[in-house]
């Protein structure tokens, strides 16, 4: 299971039928398992890889990618550190919390589950990130308190990226796929306040 990274308990019956589940509590007394949520687990000698929790959010809670103030953070767009892994899922919203961090899924309508891609994370994995731009409309899409341009403002954009690297057609066309008259409504405002 080591070279999986993170596994299931249907994963372990798979391959062994008549495992003692009570081996995973024994095992995680002793440091030999990390429990990231009922019923899936990792090893400790993934605690200091790098984005490895970011791989987790996807692992967790299936179908998911990293979106939101996470990905926003992770571009350079936003000058905050983020304390919570955000994710956007087409479940139920919910949030889990483990050794690796606090994770927070927001729901979304299957047809806005889309503009991500793959970031190679260990060798033979990758997680499922969503595009800067795909993370800014989610953003705006599922907070629609962002109304003002001092709301706009509130969010401190990097203007270089927001300049240089945010793909202002890609953006245009992820809105028209939401068809959804007040987010667009923000995204212009957006681009008025950060001249776009």
């Amino acid at each position: 299971m080591f070279d999986l990274v993170c596994f299931n308990i249907h994963q372990v019956y798979g391959w062994e039928p008549g495992f003692d589940r009570n081996n995973f509590g024994r095992w995680i007394k002793k440091g030999l398992l990390i429990r990231l949520r009922q019923g899936y687990y990792t090893f400790p000698e993934y605690k200091n890889k790098a984005d490895i929790a970011l791989y987790f959010a996807n692992r967790i809670y299936r179908p998911s990618y990293v979106s939101l103030h996470t990905a926003l953070s992770f571009y350079g767009m936003i000058p905050e550190a983020v304390m919570q892994i955000t994710s956007v899922t087409t479940l139920k919203t919910i949030s889990f919390s483990n050794d690796f961090g606090e994770y927070g899924y927001k729901s979304i309508k299957p047809d806005l589950f889309f503009g991500y891609e793959l970031k190679p994370i260990l060798e033979g994995q990758a997680f499922q990130l969503a595009r800067p731009e795909k993370a800014l409309l989610d953003l705006l899409y599922l907070y629609p308190f962002y109304n003002t341009i001092q709301d706009m403002e509130d969010l401190r954009l990097d203007e270089d990226f927001v300049h240089d690297d945010l793909d202002i057609r890609i953006l245009d066309e992820y809105t028209s796929r939401f068809k959804n008259k007040a987010l667009e409504k923000r995204v212009r405002l957006l681009k008025n306040t950060y001249g776009l």
